[in-house]
């Protein structure tokens, strides 16, 4: 597919930030480079923006969803504005100054680009948060507890929230379908397909893949042959 059949525009930012659109074009430091911890909650408080652009956007493309799932969608905004916060006054607290660093906003500009509610659930919810929630359970049990209170403490933040996000994705992905039938089944497929696409030239040969963590794919509402599915899925394997 070209890239106009992919990617949406890019959501605004800025004169202070720095946008990329790959990313090998990002600030990649090794985790033993003494700014690797601040570099990385710069770019974790973008990522948190773009999920509350997202949720706002399915509000607002989607106007006619069922009520309990726009309810669902404004509590996802609430979580992830909070989330943003919780890294910037962290980030700030280490010296950090907003813009230091690249940002990359692949996430919207994949999923606002999928033209069904169902599908941008199922690549937002059911795909890039679920892999949210493998790389917050890993953190969980390597970071040293003394050392680094202040990330775990953030971390079982964002856990809790991530799951619940995950499970009404996975929960509603499963109710349009009965409700709306194969046309909704289509577009979920090809939603998964186009954002594969894309998150390929996106990420190229960098990406960075954490195991699968089934416990909490589990709670987060997938199956045991989900789990597996992604399981062989991942390089990394599960935890």
């Amino acid at each position: 597919m070209s890239e106009r059949a992919i990617f949406a525009e890019a959501p605004a930012r800025d004169a202070r930030f720095e946008v990329k659109e790959r990313w090998a074009e990002l600030r990649n430091l090794d985790g033993a480079d003494p700014q690797h911890q601040t570099e990385f909650l710069h770019r974790q408080m973008n990522e948190e923006v773009n999920s509350i652009e997202i949720s706002a956007r399915n509000l607002a493309d989607f106007p006619d969803a069922p009520w309990e799932l726009r309810m669902a969608i404004a509590r996802q905004c609430w979580d992830e504005a909070r989330h943003c916060l919780a890294f910037r006054r962290l980030f700030e607290a280490r010296g950090g100054v907003v813009g230091e660093y690249p940002v990359i906003n692949f996430q919207y500009r994949i999923i606002t680009k999928i033209d069904s509610l169902a599908g941008r659930l199922a690549v937002q919810n059911r795909s890039f948060e679920a892999a949210g929630i493998d790389a917050i359970d890993m953190n969980l049990q390597v970071y040293d507890p003394e050392r680094d209170r202040e990330f775990l403490e953030l971390f079982e933040m964002q856990l809790a929230d991530e799951m619940q996000h995950v499970r009404f994705g996975n929960d509603w992905v499963k109710r349009l379908i009965d409700l709306e039938g194969p046309r909704t089944t289509f577009a979920v497929a090809k939603a998964v397909a186009q954002a594969s696409e894309a998150f390929g030239q996106i990420a190229e040969a960098g990406t960075v893949y954490y195991p699968v963590s089934s416990d909490a794919r589990r709670e987060a509402g997938f199956s045991e042959d989900e789990i597996d599915a992604a399981r062989r899925l991942t390089p990394q394997g599960s935890s």
